[in-house]
């Protein structure tokens, strides 16, 4: 009899195997479901930001339009600088709850300082103002970092639009392993292979990715620097080298070998160094996640089914922590410790579900049928993840109350392996 788990990873390793895809294509995102009620707000041009080649106000309301939780109130052409406080009465009446001013100060050296200001019209009030120092090239990097201000004073959680996505694709017989911008923009190749890439995990940092590459003939886990495009090995043992999954210092990885018998957990040094076994098991142990709570998550079928379960991540005693349905895999940790998402079978269709660690209660998010690879973004907020849309690979985005809805994809493409990585400082 195969092993479900077995089964399960097969399946995506054979689907990796026969994707198609268009080298170098920009991830583009739509949004299909979204919040009952949207916080209207206005973002007018800034002053002077006429000068640039191109606009740092367009990506900042982009960013919050896509997000779900925001509707614009066009305000036309004109600035309203950062330096004059506006009429918030005025723009209250005009249907607008928040309205940011801003302005592009010329630098002696060439750049700018995008300096801005954000006011509620309800309250008459301001809640924060911010100068940041950019390049014109620099243009979509400050609207996401402007972007998340916003969105954090209007929400009160940390925003997710100055972050970086990686994901795999295959381009005529070449496998790839892209990152690009959290909106899809900026995409660019990390590695490309005529071998299966799978399982791109960011360090917590956002400077290296660990993967596993089958370039060798087998699986073999790598670090990658994306600045340098330099790489090491750092677990190539007798056997299979799986589902790397950093520590929240990014000293450490876990892994899963099977140079002992069939697959277990082992952490590691970022260097390869000094392996040591995490676990016993009669069953097979696999997708780790280093939680920033001192557990590490993982799947096993320990139990007789793939369920999820934890231990310390100085090792010992494993926990079950899924106990819902029969089939819950690939777990991943909210940054606040609070939330676990993971894969579950529902009604023979797999499916991202959120676990509340605190109330026990489960929610399925996504209604198709061939979800994987949940993975949060780091506000912990929305919930990145592989799935079939039209008979090819998709990736999409749910928020951890199910309303909001994305759908990312490359035309006439398939993608897969989605890792979400940690805000860009």
């Amino acid at each position: 009899m195969i092993n479900p788990l077995s089964a399960l990873r097969l399946f995506i390793a054979t689907l990796l195997a026969g994707l198609a895809l268009a080298a170098h294509a920009q991830l583009s995102i739509e949004i299909t479901g979204a919040g009952a009620a949207r916080f209207p707000v206005a973002i007018p041009i800034f002053e002077n930001e006429g000068r640039l080649p191109q606009s740092v106000t367009d990506v900042v309301r982009a960013d919050l339009e896509r997000s779900g939780l925001f509707s614009l109130v066009d305000l036309g052409p004109l600035p309203l600088p950062e330096a004059v406080r506006p009429d918030l009465a005025g723009l209250r009446a005009r249907g607008a709850d928040a309205v940011l001013t801003g302005t592009l100060a010329p630098l002696a050296d060439g750049r700018y300082e995008a300096r801005f200001r954000l006011f509620d019209t309800q309250k008459q009030l301001e809640l924060g103002a911010m100068a940041l120092p950019m390049s014109p090239a620099q243009h979509r990097l400050i609207g996401h970092r402007i972007a998340d201000f916003v969105y954090e004073k209007l929400t009160g959680l940390p925003g997710y639009f100055a972050t970086r996505v990686a994901y795999v694709i295959k381009a005529g017989p070449n496998f790839e392993l892209q990152v690009a911008d959290a909106d899809g923009m900026n995409a660019a190749t990390a590695l490309r292979s005529r071998e299966p890439i799978i399982s791109p995990a960011w360090s917590p940092d956002g400077t290296r990715l660990a993967y596993v590459s089958f370039e060798q003939k087998k699986p073999i886990v790598y670090v990658h620097t994306l600045a340098t495009g330099q790489r090491r090995v750092v677990a190539n043992f007798k056997g299979s080298n799986s589902a790397p999954a950093w520590s929240p210092d990014g000293s450490q990885l876990a892994v899963v070998l099977t140079k002992d018998g069939q697959s277990q957990l082992y952490a590691l040094g970022a260097d390869g160094s000094g392996v040591r076994r995490l676990a016993q098991s009669s069953g097979i142990d696999t997708e780790p996640f280093w939680g920033a709570d001192g557990h590490i998550y993982f799947t096993s079928d320990r139990g007789g089914s793939p369920q999820i379960y934890r231990i310390p991540a100085s090792g010992g005693s494993a926990e079950r922590v899924s106990f819902d349905g029969n089939y819950n895999v690939s777990p991943r940790l909210s940054g606040d410790g609070k939330l676990l998402a993971f894969i579950t079978r529902n009604a023979g269709r797999f499916q991202v579900a959120v676990l509340d660690l605190a109330s026990r209660q489960t929610t399925i998010l996504t209604d198709s049928a061939r979800d994987e690879s949940p993975s949060f973004a780091p506000n912990g907020r929305m919930i990145l993840y592989a799935t079939d849309s039209g008979g090819r690979g998709v990736l999409s985005a749910v928020s951890t109350d199910g309303r909001i809805r994305q759908r990312l994809t490359v035309q006439a493409a398939d993608v897969r392996e989605p890792a979400w990585g940690p805000q860009i400082r």
